[in-house]
């Protein structure tokens, strides 16, 4: 997600009502709301250098559940705020986490078919699928050097490493405990994957290939989903659904503030020295200031979205 003060625009992405909303970045009003997608809109990928956003459309059911998986990533145009085409990943389905990497290719998790699909963004075509190693692979993350990627096995309590050199499938990276988020640091030292039974966080040695810490969250009773680093990595964003909190964690991972927001928060989005957290149970949008770890604002964003991004 760009992290901008001036941002032009903000888009939303609302699980919850099946649509793709466009924000007003000062007020926060909903300006344009795109809908007619099939279910469901999941997570998002802002590229806005091209003007372009993409948003995979996973399935009508939920990670483990989804008998009806998508196969689509919709394009939206973000200066005419379209729905302008779609890609077709067939016969790869379930279509989940996107990054752009520095070879300038998109890597999308495609759970139901244990792959991750890669993308030309010059012709909108699958020109390779990698063997993620398992139907559990949700999120991915791409080390900043491009070198490796990185996927969570969900209830397989697995990391995936894959070679993006030779998209490769290299091995698996053991943890203690089934996952639901992934992260890693500027310098690609350590992946953080997130804990999807208590509220820990692991810590692995990417080098080693081996977890070499666990990390509690203060102040949050059950376990987290989504982490994330702030774009300058001086803070990780760490939400917990089942608590209802944000939590800011220093990159060192000595001091740590928990927050409480909506109900069932997500993804982030920063922006300056604010953090956006969607709350997909309420359709709130929670306002985090982050230079002095205090809640600052909240406002409403269609039914219930997930994932948020600034252009």
């Amino acid at each position: 997600m760009a992290n901008t003060g001036n941002a032009r625009g903000m888009i939303a992405v609302d699980k919850m009502g099946g649509k793709v909303l466009f924000l007003n970045p000062a007020t926060y009003e909903t300006e344009v709301v795109i809908d007619g997608f099939q279910r469901t809109v999941h997570e998002l990928l802002v590229v806005p250098e091209t003007g372009l956003a993409y948003v995979p459309i996973f399935g009508d059911g939920i990670h483990g559940r989804n008998p009806n998986p998508g196969h689509l990533l919709c394009i939206i145009d973000l200066v005419r705020r379209t729905h302008v085409g779609d890609i077709d990943l067939r016969p790869y389905i379930a279509p989940h986490t996107l990054k752009l990497a520095p070879d300038g290719l998109i890597y999308i998790t495609c759970e139901n078919s244990a792959v991750v699909a890669v993308i030309d963004r010059t012709t909108h075509k699958v020109v390779e699928a990698i063997d993620s190693g398992s139907t559990n692979g949700h999120r991915l993350i791409i080390s900043p050097d491009g070198r490796r990627l990185y996927t969570e096995n969900e209830e397989d309590g697995t990391v995936s490493v894959i070679d993006l050199e030779t998209r490769k499938l290299l091995g698996k990276i053991k943890t203690p405990r089934p996952l639901a988020g992934i992260a890693i640091s500027a310098d690609g030292r350590t992946v953080v994957a997130v804990d999807d039974e208590e509220p820990t966080l692991f810590l692995i040695d990417a080098a080693a290939e081996r977890v070499v810490d666990t990390i509690r969250l203060d102040g949050v009773a059950q376990a987290a989903q989504i982490a994330r680093y702030s774009p300058d990595n001086s803070l990780i964003g760490v939400t917990s659904l089942k608590s209802d909190t944000v939590s800011l964690v220093d990159p060192s991972f000595r001091t740590q503030t928990a927050i409480k927001v909506g109900n069932q928060p997500m993804d982030m989005a920063f922006r300056g020295d604010e953090l956006f957290v969607a709350c997909q149970g309420d359709g709130s949008v929670h306002v985090i200031d982050i230079p002095n770890r205090r809640h600052k604002a909240s406002f409403k964003a269609g039914t219930g979205c997930e994932s948020l991004g600034f252009f």
